[in-house]
Parts: structure tokens; sequence; C-alpha cells
């Protein structure tokens, strides 16, 4: 009996075991690759961050009125960046308590009353605001200003941040940017408007009455990361803390993560990835799979993993598509392939296509012949595929058949889906490597 029950406590899991520990690694590597996750330094952005911090600081010590526009490619750290400089600012006596933040987004205020409301909201000015009436957007954004000032006519600066500052762009008279910037300009109240766009050409966008009064202050992101430097921030991704309760297993998994980064199968995945994308967003996606496979079965980082993922990452979404016609469908983009070779790259239409099908399914007796109208409905359903596109758009009023298209598909994207297609016959693979002539 005693033997029973000593088995029996030996079969729960201890404190610390196997299995909470590979779910405290989950938990924590998980986090850590979501969007919200703000890392403890970011690597390669430096100057820019003295340079960002530096504004916002002079706004909340000296009052001093501003306005900067942050530009990079989607996914290369504008809004991390700016999350640390606040994250540094705040620890900061003089500007964590002397700052008021107000955080908007074009995809999200899409017009200027819904900012404005959003503004009331975040500067907590309900009350204040009540059901007074005003003439114009000026004048309410203006009170609102002014019923932050205390008894002694000092207000407190304010930190306005516009992501997707494009988007506001868009707004009809771009009268938030107007007035916002009108306010920066004026020094009446210290605030700082802070834009964050992936476009470069923004500043394009903006009317001239606008432009005059920003700025002109820009900081650009473009990732400056040697190729060391990124696989740092790899290591840094995988590596769990020191603050991790089982202080062997976390020498033990930083040491394989250590020994991870230096296999040669991995430096090659991380080569490529970085010779095509330095972004930090898309090291995160490589990750993201190996990550999410480790469990209790599998308790450490594969290589086959990596592999896998660069593979995902890589796939061609055209290539997919194709994989999944049917052979007559194949066989006419081999036509089509054929008639751009033949007349370089000049347009083609569906009875150019179809004759050339014809002579192929003629000279092989094992290809069976289509009628005319099944070929049609199979060509329509490559134009529905978008793997052919009309030269004249969509509204153009000539027949079908003798419409003008032109083939979205590239030749080694054909020759690959040739060698994965399931029990593609051999007649058609030698067909599509064949060199027509006219």
């Amino acid at each position: 009996m005693s033997r029973r029950k000593s088995s029996t406590r030996a079969s729960k899991p201890e404190p610390g075991s196997s299995t909470d520990l590979i779910k405290e690694v989950q938990l924590i590597l998980r986090s850590r690759l979501s969007q919200t996750f703000l890392p403890e330094d970011i690597l390669g952005f430096e100057e820019e961050k003295q340079q960002l911090q530096e504004v916002i600081r002079r706004t909340a010590v000296y009052g001093e009125s501003n306005s900067v526009l942050i530009t990079g490619p989607r996914g290369g750290g504008k809004s991390v960046l700016l999350k640390k400089c606040l994250q540094n600012l705040e620890n900061e006596e003089e500007v964590g308590t002397n700052l008021l933040q107000v955080h908007l987004n074009g995809l999200l205020q899409t017009d200027d009353k819904i900012a404005l409301k959003e503004i009331t909201i975040q500067l907590q000015l309900e009350n204040t605001l009540g059901d007074k009436v005003f003439g114009s957007f000026a004048e309410t954004l203006q009170f609102l200003l002014d019923s932050l000032k205390s008894g002694d006519q000092q207000s407190k600066p304010i930190l306005f941040v516009l992501d997707e500052f494009d988007m506001f762009a868009l707004h009809r008279n771009q009268t938030l940017l107007y007035n916002l910037f009108d306010v920066a300009q004026s020094a009446q109240t210290p605030i700082c408007v802070l834009g964050l766009t992936c476009r470069l050409d923004v500043i394009e966008l903006l009317e001239k009455r606008v432009k005059s009064r920003f700025s002109h202050r820009q900081i650009h992101l473009f990732t400056q990361l040697n190729f060391n430097q990124y696989v740092q921030v790899f290591r840094n991704f995988l590596t769990l803390p020191q603050s991790f309760p089982n202080k062997k297993f976390v020498s033990q998994w930083n040491s394989h993560v250590q020994s991870l980064s230096q296999e040669p199968s991995i430096i090659d995945i991380l080569k490529r990835q970085y010779s095509m994308c330095k972004e930090i967003r898309e090291l995160q996606q490589l990750v993201t799979y190996p990550v999410c496979k480790i469990s209790t079965d599998q308790t450490s980082l594969m290589i086959n993993d990596f592999v896998e993922s660069r593979k995902l990452a890589t796939c061609d979404s055209k290539s997919a598509i194709l994989l999944g016609i049917s052979i007559l469908e194949l066989c006419l983009i081999i036509s089509m392939k054929h008639l751009m070779d033949i007349y370089d790259g000049e347009p083609f239409n569906f009875e150019m296509v179809y004759n050339e099908f014809q002579k192929f399914a003629q000279r092989k007796s094992s290809m069976q012949i289509f009628d005319r109208p099944v070929v049609l409905k199979a060509y329509e359903h490559l134009m529905a595929l978008e793997l052919v596109k009309p030269t004249d758009g969509m509204a153009s009023k000539v027949q079908k058949e003798y419409r003008l298209m032109t083939l979205l598909i590239h030749p080694s994207q054909l020759t690959e889906t040739l060698q994965k297609y399931p029990q593609c016959p051999t007649e058609v693979k030698q067909w599509a490597n064949s060199t027509v002539t006219t």
C-alpha cells in the first residue's frame, strides 16, 4: 500500500518541473515576439533616439513647441523607438510628471471630429467641454488647450502622437493638422506634434498653409544593422533573462541558443533573410514558428523548424495558386508563355491561346481534346485568379475572346510549378520546356 502511495506522489509534477519550465519559456518567448514587447535596447538607432528624446525633453522642460515627422518603412521600428524614448524620459523627474500625452491613429480617428473627441477623452476634459457650442474646430481645440492652464497661467506641455500620419493628411481641409501645427508655431501652449508614417513623400500631401506651419524637422529611420548586430538581435529574441526561476535551466538554454546561432545552416538562413530585408519585424516572423513549436514533447529549438519557417516566409503565392489549377488551365498558361516568347512579350487574346493549345493537343494522342466552351471557361477562371490581366482595363467593351491580355506569371514560377505539380503528364513538361518558333 505504501509503495502505491509513493508511486502516486512521484507521478505528480514537482514545483519547477520540466513541464512548468517549458510553459514559462513559452510565455516569455511568445510575449517577446508580440508587437507590444519593448526591448531593453534598440540597436542601430542610437543617434535618432538621442535626437527624438532631446526634442521631447525640450518641450517638457523648457516649454518649446515643435513638430517632428518620423518616417521609415513599415515594421522598421518607428513605434518602438518612440515608446523607448518615452520610457527613458518618464524616468526623468522633470519630464515624467510634466508631460501630457495624446495618442491618435489615422486608421481609427478617420475624421477630425472623431479625433477631437478622442483628444477630449485623453485629456480628461469631457466635463469642461460640456454642452458648449463653438463656431469652428480651431475654437474648440484652443478652448481645450486653454482649459489645461493652471492658476498661474502656465500650461503643462502636451505631446501629440499621430500614428499613420499620412491618413490624417487625407482628412478634409487637413483641419486637425493645420490647427495643431498652428498652435505649435504660435507658442500659445507648449505642444510637440510627432507624426509617424511609412510614406516618404507625405510632405507632398500637405496643403500649402499646413506646410507653412510645419517645422520640416524629419527623422528618417532606415535599419543600419550590420550582420553581427542582426545575429545579436536574433539571440536576444531567444535568450532567457537572468530573472528566470531556474538558474541552471537558464544557463543550459542560453548556451543552446548561442551554439544554435553559430550553426552554418542557421547562419545561412539569417544571411538570406538579412540580404532580402533587414527589418526586425521580418526577423520576428522568422523566429515565431520555431518558438511556437516548443512544447513538452519538443523542449528545445530545432534547426529544421527554422528551415521550415524560412520556406513559409518565402512561399510564392502565385506558385501556390498554380499548384491548385487543372491540367487544362496549366496547358493554357504554357500556351500563353509560348505566345509571349514568339511575339516578344506582346499581348495575346483567347483565340491565339486556343489555337496554340489545339496544335499541342492534336500532336499528342494521349492529350484529351476539350470543346471550345470548356477551354473558354478555364481561360476565364485564370482571369478570376488574376494570373492573366486585360491590358485595356476591366471596363472594355471588346468581346471577351478578342480582349488583349498579358500573363502575370514569370517563367521561373511556371518551371517550379511543373516540378512540384502532382502527376503532371510528361508531354506537358516537355512542351513547356520546348523552344517555340513562328
